[in-house]
């Protein structure tokens, strides 16, 4: 029979109904989610914005995992960025000798350090943001419905959403080349179809290892979230020059994932409380 009184780690709200602590993870993920947002404006702000993105990447990385730690327990988050990391640097090390899925595209010298022409942070940056579009495919679902396939199909469009902004802002920071132009700010539709086959597979892997937890990490949620939000408005006011239309085109699809996910997580709570 229970007492009423919240357990070990728990704290009661005004009502008197309990309200889980933050957890170490948690703590230390929204540290680094805050060190990184702070990054990025001042990468936005630098003449040379290509010094931080290293730094950046990183702290995205880092973030993800103790987000992910704090739902999953280390073990499984670090298991699931690493296949995750795993799986997105053999796409672009196949890639940037095929040409296969992405399109024909070489890297720079200037991300360094490269692993057989790949850099490292490329496979990190597949990683960190695999697990937040998880989470936030994870989140959507309780909205949406639909199970396992519903929940990697979500997260491999979250995952390529990204992409959107992503692929603009490197390519005009020099960091890698398209061998034939696109339409789409210089870079070919192709690169979108082998974005969505592989991050369906880092998907699949991602949900192998975690799908055990129903419950979505709201850290990641938010970590997702700010991407969307800085990127947005970087491309809309900050880049120089700016560019409006992937302002609004990377917005828009990040944005539809991010609001179906924090509505997913805030019905989550109300149903807690009931």
């Amino acid at each position: 029979m229970s007492s009423g009184r919240p357990g070990p780690g728990t704290t009661a709200d005004a009502r008197g109904a309990p309200r889980a602590r933050p957890s170490l993870p948690d703590v230390t993920g929204g540290v680094l989610l805050a060190a990184m947002v702070t990054a990025q404006v001042v990468s936005g702000l630098d003449s040379q914005p290509v010094r931080l993105t290293g730094l950046i990447v990183l702290l995205l990385t880092v973030c993800a995992l103790a987000f992910a730690a704090g739902t999953h327990g280390p073990f499984r988050a670090s298991a699931a960025l690493c296949v995750a990391a795993a799986a997105g640097y053999a796409a672009e090390w196949v890639g940037v000798r095929t040409g296969l899925p992405f399109g024909d595209y070489d890297y720079t010298d200037v991300l360094r350090p490269q692993l057989g022409g790949v850099p490292v942070v490329v496979a990190l940056a597949w990683g960190g943001m695999g697990l937040a579009a998880h989470a936030t495919a994870l989140a959507a679902t309780t909205v949406l419905g639909g199970g396992r396939v519903t929940r990697i199909v979500l997260g491999a469009c979250a995952l390529t959403a990204w992409d959107l902004f992503l692929d603009p802002q490197m390519t005009r920071l020099g960091l890698w080349t398209w061998h034939v132009p696109g339409p789409y700010r210089g870079i070919p539709l192709s690169n979108f179809a082998g974005w969505l086959l592989v991050s369906l597979l880092v998907m699949v892997l991602i949900d192998a290892i975690t799908a055990g937890d129903a419950t979505a990490s709201t850290g990641l949620v938010c970590l997702y979230t700010a991407m969307a939000l800085m990127e947005t408005v970087g491309f809309a006011v900050v880049f120089t020059p700016p560019d409006p239309l992937v302002a609004v085109v990377g917005g828009v699809c990040m944005g539809c994932f991010a609001v179906a996910a924090w509505v997913g997580i805030r019905g989550r709570s109300r149903a807690w409380r009931t």
